[in-house]
């Protein structure tokens, strides 16, 4: 399988940084309308990713939904780096069905650990229909 040929590349994919404030995930999350955003360190190496769900349990924990309380704290503090674990650009046939099946979309990263796309539930299943 050609990972590369069938992921969405880094540059048309939306992704946050872990020194973004949680308003800017936030507000990211609700322009784009995804639930779960790839998060990047200041070295473009993938570190995981955060979900609606942490920004839920962090409002539950600040007591507000005021925004401008959201500009103290930054994703890296508040996100899971276990969530969404990313495979290599040269994984296996095999890698790619265990990874997809448990996640909605995989982040694809290289040697260094910086991310080179994702590939999403959608375009895996496509490519399988073809071949």
């Amino acid at each position: 399988m050609n990972i590369a040929k069938i992921m969405i590349p880094k540059a048309l994919t939306v992704f946050l940084r872990e020194n973004n404030t949680v308003r800017q995930g936030l507000e990211t999350m609700l322009h784009h309308g995804y639930t779960a955003l790839p998060v990047l360190d200041q070295h473009n190496r993938y570190i995981g990713s955060i979900t609606e769900g942490d920004l839920l349990r962090y409002i539950m924990d600040i007591g507000t939904t005021d925004k401008r309380f959201m500009e103290d704290d930054l994703l890296g503090s508040i996100m899971r780096r276990d969530f969404c674990p990313a495979i290599t650009i040269d994984a296996d046939e095999k890698e790619v069905i265990h990874a997809i099946t448990n996640q909605n979309f995989v982040p694809i990263v290289d040697s260094q650990n910086a991310l080179c796309g994702i590939l999403t539930r959608r375009g895996v299943i496509c490519y399988l229909a073809e071949e």
